[in-house]
């Protein structure tokens, strides 16, 4: 479905938990009621003017292109959008909140509830082995479509790089399945929990398998015709603006850039936040699943459920899902308890994701919230050449590559097909902001990546 870094939705997790353990703290003004709940009450408690100023300021600074959708019960409160679905020169097609976007692994919460539809109708169990479907996959005996839910297969992911396929180009299914049935295990099966789109698209197989029909055409049966969703379909090729979908930008140099554009090789569904938050309600008002069935996917092992995850804001659990590919990403939360749904794509990455729902769950919960000033410098490209290159790290086979264009640095992690701008903060250091700090020593050819869980040193490869 993508090339992407480890795990956002992990970092993410982490990112928002921590920010918002202080509103535990917080003496209410009525007793027994959260900040959340006052804003599901009146929607006049949000404050529509702060969130207008911290979106106005993204787009100001190039930091965000992206539509936005805050729900409580089903009445929405808050939309926003800012930014482009097409740029062709000095043309620019605004987006509106009709926009539809690639929502990534966000599809992994629709195959699931389509999965444990067919469990309810007796189609499937969750203990089935997957050798009912696939007996060429390694373990197939082993390894339960439970399993392949709760990322606990041990089926590795696929990279572009163990194949001859090109970036960006379209991967056949019985490509992709190949490389499936070739690959080593990367754990026995339940022994632990690892991210695999490889096993979410096998249960896409599945799911055609089980019902004899297309991905599509049960997506369409089984959510959005019982639902009513307008926006929301199966992406079967390339972007189609003439069906409202946005094209992918870069930041280079202040200005956005086309982005490449991967074809589809896995599942993946095209939405907006207006129907995101929309499917969301109807799975928590078991419209389209049992609550023993919700129960499951609500149960989370090793930071996963099934196709579900879950964040922590103002005290309060919320379950959703994430997801990222090429320079595009999704975010989908909700808190049922108090019906509140957050729901926001973009196609256009820059400030990150993480950071941006951070900042729109605190100006919902009444937080003190410091709109960012998000000012950058220019480091001269003489310098920036002294850092463009392979980098090897100890253990890696594959190689991290730095390279430029004008005056943004990339970094393209070892083993992944996609580059990620790197925003100067000052000669030799820069940042994915939120997520990792890159420090060059051009004189001894080193770069050191420091995230949260540790750091790396890189080589420069002569």
């Amino acid at each position: 479905m993508k090339s992407r870094l480890p795990r956002p939705a992990q970092m993410a997790i982490v990112l928002i938990g921590i920010g918002f353990l202080a509103i535990m703290l917080w003496e209410l003004p009525v007793a027994g009621r959260s900040a959340i709940a006052r804003l599901a009450d009146d929607s006049q408690s949000l404050d529509k003017a702060k969130l207008d100023q911290f979106f106005d300021r993204l787009a100001e600074k190039n930091k965000a292109m992206g539509s936005l959708v805050i729900a409580k019960d089903g009445d929405v409160l808050y939309t926003r959008v800012i930014g482009f679905g097409q740029i062709d020169g000095v043309e620019r097609k605004p987006l509106t909140p009709a926009s539809r976007f690639r929502i990534a692994s966000i599809t992994k919460t629709y195959t699931a509830v389509m999965i444990l539809q067919l469990v309810e109708e007796g189609k499937l169990k969750l203990t089935d082995p997957l050798d009912r479907f696939f007996p060429q996959i390694p373990n197939a005996q082993r390894i339960t479509i439970g399993q392949l839910l709760a990322h606990r297969s041990g089926i590795p992911d696929v990279r572009r790089d163990q194949a001859t396929w090109q970036p960006g180009a379209p991967v056949a299914r019985d490509e992709m399945l190949a490389q499936i049935v070739k690959d080593t295990p990367d754990f026995e099966p339940d022994s632990r929990q690892a991210y695999s789109n490889a096993g979410y698209f096998v249960l896409g197989l599945i799911l055609e398998q089980a019902t004899g029909k297309s991905y599509a055409e049960a997506l369409e049966e089984r959510i959005t015709s019982k639902i009513g969703l307008k926006d929301t379909y199966f992406a079967t090729s390339s972007i189609d603006v003439s069906r409202n979908e946005c094209l992918t930008y870069w930041n280079i140099g202040g200005e956005w850039q086309p982005g490449r554009e991967s074809q589809p090789s896995v599942f993946e569904i095209v939405s907006t936040p207006g129907d995101m938050a929309e499917f969301v309600k109807a799975l928590f008002e078991l419209r389209l699943i049992s609550q023993q069935s919700l129960d499951q996917m609500k149960t989370i092992r090793d930071g996963e459920g099934l196709g579900i995850v879950t964040f922590t804001f103002a005290g309060k659990t919320f379950y959703g899902n994430t997801g990222g590919g090429d320079n595009y990403g999704s975010w989908l939360a909700y808190e049922p308890e108090e019906k509140l749904a957050v729901a926001y794509t973009t196609n256009a990455k820059v400030y990150p994701v993480a950071s941006i729902i951070s900042g729109v769950v605190d100006i919902c919960c009444n937080r003190p919230f410091e709109i960012p000033a998000l000012e950058s410098i220019v480091v001269s490209p003489e310098i920036l050449d002294k850092y463009v290159g392979a980098y090897s790290v100890a253990d890696v086979t594959a190689k991290a590559i730095i390279s430029r264009d004008g005056s943004t640095l990339f970094f393209q992690p070892p083993g992944e097909s996609t580059s990620v701008a790197l925003e100067a903060t000052s000669d030799d250091q820069f940042q994915i902001e939120g997520v990792a700090v890159f420090t060059f020593d051009s004189a001894n050819g080193r770069l050191t990546v420091k995230r949260r869980r540790g750091e790396r040193i890189f080589t420069k490869v002569k």
